[in-house]
Formats: C-alpha cells, sequence, structure tokens
C-alpha cells in the first residue's frame, strides 16, 4: 500500500521537517504540496511529480490522498483537520494540535467517532539527546530524578513578520505555543501527569504581540519537577538537558541538528544524518568522576515509520492525540487561563 500524502503548507514545517521524512518512508508518497509563495513553490520541484496547490480547498476537492499533514498556521490547524476527518482521510496535525484544549479535545472526539486515524507530529520525542536521556533514565544510573531541566533557546532578538511573531496567543502566537507543546510533551512522557503550574511570560523584544521569553515549572503527581525554559532573545544558552538525580546529573548541551542539516540539504537516509558534526556528548557526573556519554542519532523519520505501521497494520498511533491536549491544558494554567 502507497500512502498518498498532501502537505497543507511548506515553510519550514512542510519543507523542512514534512516532506524530506514523507519522502524517505517507502510507505509514504508526497501526491501533492500546497503553498502560494513563488519561492516555495520553486523548492517544491524536488518532489515532483507531487502536485503544487494553491489552496487547501483543491487537496479537499481530490478522492486520491490518503494522509493530509497540516503544517499552516496554527489557529489553521483544528479547522483544516476538522475537514480532513469529514472526508474520512487520516491527519497528521504540526503541534500544538489547536489554540486551545477545548477545540483540541473535540476534534479528538470527532476523529475518534468517525474511525478517522489523528495524530500529532511530536518529533521531538525522537530528538538524539533526548532518545539518549531516555536510555540512560531506564538503566537507573541517574538514581531517583528530582529535576528536570529542559531549555529551547534561540538568538533572534529582530522581530519578523512571520505569522509566528504577528501572532497574538489566541491566535497561537508565542512562544510558550510553539515551544511548550514540544518541552512539555518530554516532561510528561518521562515523569507522568502534572498537579501545579508555574509561569513566568515575557515580551522581551519591542512590538512583541505575544510571550518571546517563558519559563514554566511543572510539578509532576510523583514529585518530579521540571523547569522548562523557552526564548527567542538567549544570546547564550542554557544547557539543552540537565537532570538531577540521587546518584549522578545528566547534562547536555546544543539543539538536535536534524532541522539545521535538512535546511542544509540533507536528507533522513543520509549517512550520519542526525548525528551532531561537532561530534559532542552528553556527560554523566558523580561526586566521583565524570564521563561522556555518546549521543543517540535523532531520528525523527521514526514518527512515519510508526505512523505507516499504524496505517497498514492497525499497530498504535506514533503520538496519542490526547497527549496534546494535555499539554494545551498546561500552556492554559501557564496562561491563567485554566
Amino acid at each position: 500500500m502507497t500512502i498518498r500524502t498532501a502537505i497543507i503548507g511548506f515553510g519550514t514545517g512542510g519543507r523542512v521537517f514534512h516532506a524530506p521524512l514523507v519522502a524517505a518512508e517507502p510507505r509514504f508518497t508526497v501526491s501533492a504540496i500546497v503553498t502560494a509563495d513563488p519561492e516555495r513553490v520553486a523548492a517544491a520541484a524536488e518532489y515532483a511529480p507531487a502536485d503544487v496547490l494553491a489552496s487547501p480547498d483543491d487537496v479537499f476537492a481530490r478522492d486520491d490522498i490518503d494522509l493530509v499533514v497540516i503544517t499552516s498556521p496554527n489557529d489553521t490547524h483544528a479547522p483544516l483537520a476538522r475537514r480532513a476527518i469529514a472526508a474520512g482521510t487520516a491527519v497528521v496535525i504540526d503541534k500544538p494540535i489547536g489554540v486551545s484544549s477545548a477545540e483540541a479535545r473535540a476534534l479528538v472526539a470527532e476523529a475518534a467517532a468517525a474511525g478517522v486515524p489523528l495524530t500529532v507530529f511530536q518529533n521531538r520525542r525522537w530528538d538524539g539527546d533526548f532518545r539518549t536521556l531516555r536510555e540512560l533514565l531506564a538503566t537507573g544510573e541517574l538514581g531517583a530524578v528530582h529535576q528536570f531541566e529542559s531549555a529551547f533557546e534561540w538568538w533572534k532578538p529582530a522581530l519578523t513578520s512571520r505569522w509566528k511573531d504577528v501572532a497574538s496567543p489566541e491566535q497561537g502566537g508565542g512562544i510558550l505555543s510553539d515551544l511548550g507543546p514540544h518541552l512539555i510533551d518530554q516532561a510528561l512522557l518521562l515523569f507522568g501527569d502534572v498537579v501545579e503550574v508555574h509561569a513566568e511570560l515575557d515580551r522581551r523584544r519591542p512590538g512583541a504581540a505575544a510571550d518571546d521569553d517563558a519559563f514554566l515549572s511543572l510539578t509532576h503527581a510523583n514529585g518530579v519537577r521540571s523547569r522548562l525554559w523557552m526564548n527567542a532573545t538567549a544570546p547564550v544558552n542554557r544547557p539543552r538537558f540537565r537532570v538531577l538525580g540521587s546518584r549522578a546529573v545528566f547534562t547536555s548541551h546544543g539543539l538536535d541538528p536534524q532541522e539545521d542539516q535538512s535546511k542544509a540539504g540533507r536528507r533522513p537516509l543520509d549517512p550520519g544524518f542526525g548525528l551532531p558534526a561537532d561530534g559532542r556528548t552528553a556527560l554523566l557526573s558523580t561526586p566521583e568522576a565524570e564521563r561522556p556519554v555518546p549521543l543517540l542519532a535523532g531520528e525523527h523519520l521514526a514518527f512515519y515509520r510508526a505512523l505507516g505501521d499504524a496505517l497498514t497494520t492497525g499497530a498504535p498511533l506514533p503520538v496519542d492525540p490526547r497527549d496534546a491536549v494535555r499539554g494545551l491544558e498546561l500552556i492554559e494554567a501557564a496562561r491563567g487561563l485554566g
């Protein structure tokens, strides 16, 4: 079975993440790309003979699409997903699944009632440093974990005209809506549900429509505290992960390389894809010694491999969309809306 895929949106999400991954998984084919931007239309030629369409309406007018990938602005996610569900077409939604937990919850219920597969692209579950951390936690070498620190920071001090910079929080704008779904999802995956949320949200760039500097402290039901930083105005970054256990501390630096590698023209099946070019390692520190921990390769392609299994054999979806709903509930609590 070939899973004929339409990608709605060909900015960073469609061009850098989804299209290369879909093309790399043999059970999928890129059949259509929706973009009206001339530069993006030219970039879409890499996936010929995929049709380049000007509007999502052109996708929903067809009867030869098996999967719709929605990677357009955040406030279009749920409306477009509802159209796919009505057509009986499986759906992948870029995070966040919607602009509110109520909208997302209703969408998940609608897909379940219709029997339409719906999942969310929480690709950071397959970052190399996160995969490495999960394997290390499974060994018990850290002991009982007390604190999980996670930071995703950039140096982008100037606002742009991109929708992410001009959208209000109600439209899904702001760094908490952009990066929060990733960092919260990782924390929930590692340490389970959250019983308390503290947040500090700031607008550092003049004229910012939404937060561009965010801090969350999450208290998990098991007592672990997750401290999450998201920042667009950080000249120098914190460690990506710092995990304090009763026996040892795990520390890693730098962002997963897959996004930058894809922007540079490398593809998921290329040798070395997903491994940092500088050969960096993580570090495991105890009172007695330190040792390097080799980083596993990042493997966002694993999302589409699992999705292929789900759509062809009935295996579980790669991400339960209810996880994404819970993430939105915590973002709303951080904004004082929960």
